[in-house]
């Protein structure tokens, strides 16, 4: 067991190692002896893991999928909007995450496989499913039309963040100014008001998925006395769950999702569930 830990570990410090490389000088540019010297690692416990220099640019692109997991909502457009805020946030503190999308996007002397884009469709296109399911979306929206849609548009503004600020600065409130556009061709009326596009959500979103992963190897250790949720941390994840599209994710408006979560759910039961096709064609060109 101790083995297998180790080589697990061996295998996250080559690839992390990888991440800055490919980050910092692309596929081309990047060398197994650079990376060697930045994981201080010998060559042969590079080649016990990965047989070459495409092998590991492969699982650095791989990775991107660890941040690809829906924050928990009962509104699943909003989990939408949170995932691809707190991937804009990764994208800018993350090597990890900074390195895959560069190695997907550049397709240079190293292509990448479907599979790096088919993974994020995947989430986002069953996040829409589910949103139809639930009745959040106007009927006239076209889950797998939306999700090429969004992910395209994602892959375009954060490339164009990148030509104006190489760190990506202003990604979240691009993305933010994504979603206010785009909601309204997405959300049944009532809904609306209650999303929240902020673009601090996605901080808050890391903040919180921490926190958990922190108490869970607290759990797994029997220490009680470690790996909580920082009251600070924890007040401010709250509070971001609430507002409108274009409103800021603070104050009173813990409401919001969740409570249009809890109001849609219980008329759903009730058997009085508002998504009807001609309601909702007639509201939809009431705000149009």
């Amino acid at each position: 067991m101790a083995r297998q830990a180790r080589a697990v570990r061996t295998r996250r410090t080559i690839l992390e190692a990888a991440a800055a490389v490919f980050d910092e000088l692309g596929y081309e540019g990047a060398s197994t002896t650079e990376i060697l010297a930045r994981s201080g690692l010998t060559r042969g416990a590079l080649y016990f893991h990965f047989p070459s220099k495409e092998a590991i640019a492969d699982a650095v692109v791989n990775l991107q999928n660890e941040a690809l997991v829906p924050p928990e909502n009962k509104v699943r457009l909003q989990s939408l909007i949170d995932v691809s805020l707190a991937f804009a946030e990764r994208l800018r503190s993350d090597v990890v995450v900074r390195a895959a999308v560069r190695l997907s996007v550049e397709q240079d002397s190293y292509k990448a496989s479907s599979a790096a884009y088919r993974g994020p469709a995947d989430v986002i296109e069953d996040l829409l499913l589910r949103a139809r399911d639930e009745g959040e979306l106007l009927p006239t929206v076209e889950p797998q039309e939306v999700t090429q849609l969004v992910q395209g548009a994602f892959i375009g503004t954060q490339l164009l963040s990148q030509v104006y600020d190489p760190d990506r600065l202003d990604l979240p409130e691009r993305i933010a100014t994504l979603w206010k556009y785009l909601l309204p061709s997405l959300a049944i009326p009532g809904l609306l008001p209650h999303l929240s596009a902020d673009p601090g959500r996605g901080r808050l979103v890391l903040e919180r998925q921490a926190a958990r992963a922190a108490e869970d190897d607290s759990d797994e250790g029997d220490d009680a006395d470690e790996g909580g949720v920082p009251d600070d941390a924890a007040a401010r994840e709250h509070s971001a769950y609430g507002g409108g599209v274009t409103g800021s994710a603070t104050g009173d408006e813990i409401q919001g999702v969740e409570g249009a979560a809890t109001n849609h759910e219980v008329r759903r039961r009730a058997g009085h569930r508002t998504v009807r096709a001609g309601a909702l064609a007639a509201r939809a060109a009431g705000m149009h």
